[in-house]
């Protein structure tokens, strides 16, 4: 106990939920205590690869935790689709005997291979890693997508642009101040100036006469 209570006083990573890939029930019990103690919620239980795949496929999930063997596989395979798939974190447990032979195949898909019995303190250091890389791969993802709506707020404020100098005759540069005037005085974003002055043309262009 004086371990959960020492993991639960950690920062929180960025791991909210997990799904349980077991077909025991004592391994399942473990699990989702030693979650519960680090606020990850478990999502879901299910004892077949092929239900976690439709799962993943269904919900986003920041840790997937895969007990060998399952129902109808013994989850190798299932732990390297989804840390080469999705963003979400794997930690795969795996008989003492197969995990150096397991991990060697595993490790290079950033898969965490633990040997069972799996020993409390070996599992927290395993979440805290999951935890750290969850975060620094949302933190990537979250600059991506910022990059994204980025690079398309160009493109949009340049289709405007273009428009604008086509249909009045201006230069680049005139049409460029036009819109950052505009922007200020509605006190919006250059993208939704643009956006209202591609819909206005786009609508123009649909009602006026063949």
């Amino acid at each position: 106990m004086a371990a959960l209570r020492t993991y639960a006083t950690m920062d929180k990573t960025l791991m909210e939920n997990a799904l349980i890939v077991s077909r025991a029930k004592k391994s399942i019990a473990f699990f989702t205590e030693m979650l519960n103690a680090a606020s990850v919620k478990p999502l879901a239980v299910l004892e077949s690869a092929d239900e976690a795949r439709r799962l993943l496929g269904e919900r986003n999930i920041d840790l997937v935790i895969v007990d060998s063997p399952l129902q109808d596989e013994m989850g190798e395979d299932l732990a390297r689709h989804v840390a080469s798939t999705d963003v979400a974190q794997v930690v795969l447990v795996v008989s003492g005997e197969y995990v150096d032979a397991v991990a060697a195949v595993c490790e290079d898909d950033g898969v965490l291979v633990l040997s069972r019995p799996v020993n409390k303190s070996v599992f927290w250091a395993a979440l805290k890693l999951a935890g750290a890389s969850q975060n620094r791969l949302k933190r990537i993802q979250a600059e991506n997508d910022k990059l994204k709506r980025q690079m398309e707020d160009i493109r949009i404020i340049h289709r405007a642009k273009c428009l604008l100098i086509f249909h009045h005759k201006i230069s680049e540069q005139q049409a460029h101040r036009l819109i950052e005037k505009r922007a200020m005085d509605m006190r919006a974003t250059r993208r939704t100036v643009a956006e209202g002055i591609l819909k206005t043309y786009k609508d123009a262009a649909e009602t006026s006469p063949s």
